[in-house]
This record gives structure tokens, sequence and C-alpha cells, in this order.
């Protein structure tokens, strides 16, 4: 233990098994790959401190066998060229025919302008990948004239579409309008722009970090970026700079004009109408192919909530949410995320209930495990839905309004709130809550979920606010709801309906410091409500980034440096 501000924080509240560096601040995933036999996370980050404004961004880069354990290899892409002098921000990697892994990334060149590059791993037989290669010829797209405002960022994984063309997506803003420009290229150095956009509006001018991929219409299998045809949709994301968050629309791609048809038109081109990827405070979600067990795996970072002076006491700043699988819903318009089964790799002791009732106003224990580090999946049942559901007033649209207004802590319901309180101290003046409320709308039912952080901390200099979202589920028919949280010291993740809904969320108890935390199951509605199968287990601690590895066996024969001309085949 350290002390802060004159307080004490356990460990930092750095986790046990979530991804983060040692030391010093990272932010967006950049390039997430599966590469001869071992997973490669590249991710942004400042080399020479825990803040992002004191340093000039680079790419940091650890690899690991299983999506849990990490070893950390330093930076793969640094601001040593004037095409990125100013920073190496944010990108995709792409593997080449032939096997030879490829960045696309932005550049702050040297008069701060934003332009797109291309970086080669050098030696594509090293399976740790540690050098890169930027070829002279970068940058490989300049800023286009009608952007506005230095907004041009954060290409795309690349894929091949009709013509044997790569295309790329980048985001900016065009004439004050949100934006994601599509570019071809046949050999990946020389790029044209599509005359159409994939999306824009100007309902929202400035989007960052776009996420293109395909989705197989029926199963869970991942696919590959280039796949399309029958059976295929495709998935656009888009981060919206202002609330950071991230939003998407599942729809088809015609590669003949390279546009994008949202399958919910009625949703509107204003981003902020489009399905959430997280209600919480995660964000710049990158997803990849998994060649190695056919899925489509995804990233998002999760921000610090307490203060700049927390972060330089700790040294560090910056979390990732747990790898993710993703796949689309059986009703072709949402996506479902589930914590990659590696998680279960870590699963020590394990406590449960069955059948168990919570009456109004309850509040059931989870005993006999470490609550801070733990992995915890519930079903709730709701045996008189109809008689106690409250009726749901349309101002309640808002899902943080409502999440603040009908609160765990303050707000008795019908049908709800009930859920679980989480990193709780002995006396409950720090928790956490995540619940669910059911309300009555139009003879059907809407189902609420919110992770509520008023309580979280009784430190002052903390955000603390509340996250939530409409969970798109037919309670009628299931009569039950299910939730898992990934709990891990300063994060909470939670999935709503077997991953229909997400909230991430970062917490800074101070009872952590001197005391264990306690894990609670309550109902706060007016009738009970059944768990029909709780089971909680306890999480050991990952390798992640702290302990040298032993690489030298995995040293490779490395090859000479390419050129623009010869250093791609296609």
């Amino acid at each position: 233990m350290c002390p802060t501000n004159g307080k004490l924080h356990l460990d930092n509240g750095r986790t046990a098994y979530h991804f983060q560096p040692a030391k010093f601040w990272q932010n967006d995933p950049n390039g997430p790959l599966y590469h001869n036999g071992l997973y490669h996370f590249f991710f942004q980050y400042n080399p020479h401190g825990p803040l992002w404004d004191t340093g000039k961004l680079s790419w940091g880069h650890s690899v690991s066998g299983d999506l849990v354990n990490w070893a950390f290899l330093g930076t793969a892409l640094d601001p040593t060229d004037p095409f990125d002098v100013n920073g190496c921000w944010s990108g995709s990697a792409t593997v080449l025919p032939g096997g030879r892994p490829a960045f696309l990334y932005t550049g702050r060149d040297a008069d701060g302008v934003q332009v797109q590059n291309v970086a080669f791993a050098k030696n594509p037989l090293d399976p740790l990948l540690r050098e890169w290669e930027k070829p002279s010829c970068n940058p490989v797209v300049a800023i286009p004239a009608d952007v506005t405002n230095n907004n041009f960022r954060d290409p795309t994984t690349a894929w091949l579409g009709r013509g044997g063309l790569w295309r790329m997506a980048v985001a900016a803003e065009v004439g004050g309008a949100g934006s994601a420009l599509v570019y071809r290229s046949a050999d990946f150095l020389r790029w044209e722009r599509n005359a159409a956009p994939m999306h824009s509006s100007a309902a929202v001018p400035v989007l960052e970090c776009p996420d293109f991929f395909p989705v197989v219409e029926h199963g869970s299998e991942g696919l590959d970026a280039s796949a399309n045809g029958a059976g295929v949709k495709h998935v656009l994301k888009l981060s919206e700079f202002d609330t950071h968050q991230d939003f998407y629309m599942v729809g088809r791609y015609a590669d003949e004009e390279d546009t994008f048809s949202p399958e919910e038109s009625e949703r509107g081109d204003n981003c902020r109408s489009w399905r959430c990827i997280d209600y919480g405070q995660a964000y710049a979600a990158k997803s990849f192919f998994d060649a190695r067990r056919q899925r489509r795996v995804q990233w998002l970072w999760v921000n610090e909530y307490d203060t700049k002076v927390d972060d330089v006491a700790k040294g560090w700043a910056g979390v990732q949410a747990f790898p993710r699988k993703v796949w689309l819903d059986s009703d072709g318009k949402q996506l479902l995320q589930w914590p990659v089964d590696e998680i279960e790799t870590l699963r020590t002791k394990r406590v449960g209930l069955q059948g168990t009732e919570v009456k109004a106003g309850g509040l059931h224990e989870i005993a006999g495990i470490a609550t801070s580090q733990a992995d915890v999946e519930v079903v709730f049942e709701i045996p008189n839905l109809k008689e106690e559901a409250e009726s749901f007033d349309p101002e309640w649209l808002d899902p943080h309004k409502l999440c603040k207004e009908k609160g765990a802590a303050f707000a008795h319901g019908g049908v709800g709130p009930f859920g679980l309180i989480i990193m709780a101290s002995g006396d409950l003046q720090e928790q956490t809550a995540v619940f669910f409320r059911v309300f009555r709308h139009h003879g059907k039912y809407k189902v609420f979920m919110c992770t509520d952080l008023s309580r979280s901390s009784t430190r002052e200099d903390v955000y603390k606010d509340a996250y939530g979202g409409f969970v798109d589920v037919d309670i009628e028919k299931d009569k039950s709801i299910s939730l898992r949280t990934l709990i891990d010291h300063s994060m909470i993740e939670s999935f709503g309906g077997n991953g229909r809904a997400c909230i991430t969320t970062r917490v800074y108890p101070e009872h952590v410091a001197t005391s264990s935390s306690h894990l609670y199951v309550f109902n706060n509605g007016s009738g009970t409500v059944n768990v029909s199968k709780l089971e909680a287990w306890e999480l050991a601690t990952a390798n992640v980034n702290v302990a040298d590895a032993d690489l030298a066996a995995l040293d490779a024969i490395r090859v000479a440096d390419g050129t623009c001309q010869d250093a791609v085949a296609v």
C-alpha cells in the first residue's frame, strides 16, 4: 500500500487479470491479431509517463498464448519520422497474403497534421514480431482538402473486396459532417478515396476509431475481415468523441460501391441513436478475427476516473476490458458480447446458490470467496411480472437520467431494482450496485439495466456517475434475466441478458486499503425475486506485463528490410 493524497489505496487499484502495462499511460487498442501461434496486442502507449499529454504516443506491444497472460515487448512503433514525429496514433493490423502483418495507422506529422501511414513486420517468421519498418513513401494518405478541423484518423483493418482491391475505412470530419471514408489500394501503398463515404452525418461531426467487420447471420463463429456474400452481414462501429461512447449498426455491405446499408434504417444516420457497444466507461472498441478458434474478439479501453495526481502517484493509467467474443444475435440486429472462454482457466474457489428467494428489501451475502477478484453468474426469475411491473414514463428514455433517478441505493420499485451489490464495505457506506428494473409499456415490457456508482467510494475527488441501458430481451416469454459480472479491484464489467447489454465501470473504494470487500444479492422491488442459479468463482491473478518472460527460445532469423516497391506481395 502507498499513500495518495494522504489516503491509502491497496495496490493502487491495479487489476489482477485485466490487461494493463506495468507502468505508464495506455489508451486505445490498436491492431490486435493472431499470428504464428501467438496473440499480439498493440495499444496506444506513452512510454515516458502515466499521463496522455506528457509525451508523444507510441504503440506498446504485448504477446500472449491464451489472451489471459501477457508478456510486454516494449514499443512496436515510435514517433521517429517526419510523418509521425508528433505521435503514432491509433490504427489497425492486417495480415497480408503470404503471412506478412502490416499496420495502417495515423501519424501526427511535423506540422501536427493527421495523416495515414503504413508499417510492415520486418520478419514475418519472427513469432514475436518485434521489429517493424516504415517505408519512406509514407504518408500513404495525406489529409484531404475537404477535411475540417484536422479530424482525420484511425484506419480500420483492411479487407479485400471486388476487383482484388484492398479497402480501409478512416474516420474524418468532412465539411462539418462526421464520416467514415473508404480508400482502395492494389498494393497497400497507394490508396485512392472512394467517391461515396460509408457513413456521413452532420449530427455528430467528430468520429474516431471506426471498426468494420463481417458476421455470420446464423451462428457464433467469426469471419475474416474480407468475408462477404450470402449468409454474411456487416457491423459498422463508430466512436463518438464528445460522449466517449461506441455505437454500432448491423447492415449489408455492397463491395461494388463500398456502401453500407443499415439493417435498422429507422434509427437514422445519427450514430447516437444506434445500438451501444457498452453503456459504461469503455471506449474505442477494436476487434480482430481469431483464426485459432474461429471467433471475433473485441478489445475496449477503460480510462481512469480518479485524478491526475492519483495517476502520477501510482505510475500508470488505463485498463483494457477483458477480451470479448462478439457475434450476431438470432434477431439479426444486435451483437452479443461475452468474455472469452479462457477466463475460466483463472477460476479457483467456487460458491453458489440455487432456488433462493430474495424478498422485498432483501439482502443476501455471497461469502466464502475473495469477491474483489471474481466471476459471478446469476439468473433471476420474476414470478409476478404482470402484477408488479410499474408503468414506463416516456421521459425515462434517457438511460443515464433513468439510472440516476431510479438508482438502487435510493429508489424502491415494482419489479426491481434487483441485482448485485459489489465491492461493498462492511458497513455498506461504500457499494456499487448492478441491477435490473422491469417496466410495463404499451402492453409489453422494457428491461432496464444500470450500474450505480454514486456510493462506490467515500472519496469526493473521483467521478461517481450512474450508467444504464435497455436490454433487448423478451422478459414476458422468459420470465427470467441473466447477469454476469467480472469484478477486478477497480474494474467491474457486467453482461445482462446473455451479453445483449454491457456496462463497464471503474471504482475506487477506500475500504480496500484496510478491509475486504463484500458481495450481495439484493432486491428493492415490491415482490419476491428468485435466484434460480448463482455461481461465483474466485479468480487467480494472471501474469500481465509484470514479469520478464523467457523470450530467447522464440527468436527468429531476421530478414532484410523491404522497400516501397517490394514491401508487399499481393
